[in-house]
């Protein structure tokens, strides 16, 4: 079946994406947009003289008319994070930005999902809703979908076991005011912190799950990538192809994403990350998890954090 999937930005996150998505055979037909025409054109001449040995596809560097008939776009435009620059402190060139995709896009592809993926997240796919006036379902941001890749990375890692097998998310804002949701944790079914002491055959790796410190590890880990190599892109991409393919699949999917609330939790008007559901309409609704209070008022003083940037944005 033909899958067509515009990429708007061909800056690292945008090119590793088209370049992971042609390697996964995840979509028929790319487009790579960029104000850059010409790192655009590179970006898809070098990809597209390795899909001989890949599945059929197409993908080329176009403009905003060629998203015509796309099922989904995927925005990674905007400012980069510095080292030492939060998230939330390029909310509003970003915004910008933002807008004038919307105006430009949404006209030639107004039945495509839309991920967005350029940070604030959060902020960005709030502005974009607004912005481009369509239905909530067709529009998410990646949100906390990458510190859950992460932190399900980190605890396979400790307990040497598949990251298949680590049923633990990160909720609330793409940054700083994330949580983890140690309650629902689980481990091939058995509570996080009890994991090992459950293993019937094991080696002499003992050590006590620490919980504040996973979290700060995992809190921490875009920052030092960026420290270290300038950018995060790898990771990140391999996600955003990962909410393509649970799109493109039809079946109702799970997915720590950023999706507009309504009273979740107490938390209304303000794009967050929650357990969303996703199929091929986009977002179909949410799993509302049993939390602890703690860390509902966690949720909610996340939600907080991210309201109080809109606020300051001029929209």
């Amino acid at each position: 079946m033909a899958h067509k999937v515009t990429i708007i930005g061909a800056g690292s996150v945008g090119a590793t994406t088209a370049y992971t998505m042609v390697t996964r055979g995840i979509a028929s037909e790319i487009v790579l947009i960029d104000i850059n025409k010409a790192k655009a054109l590179g970006e898809a001449m070098d990809i597209d003289q390795g899909t001989p040995y890949c599945k059929p596809v197409k993908i080329y560097a176009g403009e905003y008319e060629d998203a015509v008939d796309s099922d989904i776009v995927v925005i990674t435009s905007g400012m980069p994070r510095k080292p030492g620059q939060t998230r939330l402190e390029l909310a509003q060139t970003n915004v910008d930005i933002i807008k004038d995709i919307a105006n430009n896009i949404v006209k030639y592809a107004p039945n495509a999902i839309y991920i967005i993926v350029s940070n604030p997240v959060d902020v960005l796919t709030y502005a974009f809703i607004k912005y481009s006036g369509l239905p909530e379902n067709q529009v998410m941001g990646t949100g906390t979908i990458l510190d859950t890749s992460r932190l399900r990375a980190k605890i396979a890692e400790l307990y040497k076991i598949s990251p298949l097998n680590v049923h633990a998310c990160v909720l609330g804002e793409h940054g700083d005011s994330s949580f983890i949701p140690w309650s629902v944790a689980t481990v091939a079914s058995v509570p996080i912190e009890k994991y090992w002491e459950a293993v019937a055959y094991k080696d002499t790796h003992s050590n006590k799950f620490d919980f504040d410190r996973m979290a700060e590890s995992v809190k921490r880990s875009g920052g030092i990538i960026i420290e270290r190599k300038g950018a995060t892109y790898y990771a990140i991409s391999t996600c955003i192809c990962q909410i393509c393919s649970c799109i493109f699949s039809g079946l109702d999917t799970t997915l720590t994403l950023s999706t507009m609330m309504h009273n979740e939790y107490g938390i209304d008007d303000v794009c967050i990350s929650s357990l969303s559901i996703i199929n091929s309409s986009g977002v179909s609704g949410k799993v509302n998890l049993t939390l602890t209070e703690e860390e509902i008022k966690k949720y909610r003083e996340s939600a907080e954090k991210i309201k109080t940037v809109l606020n300051s944005i001029n929209f």
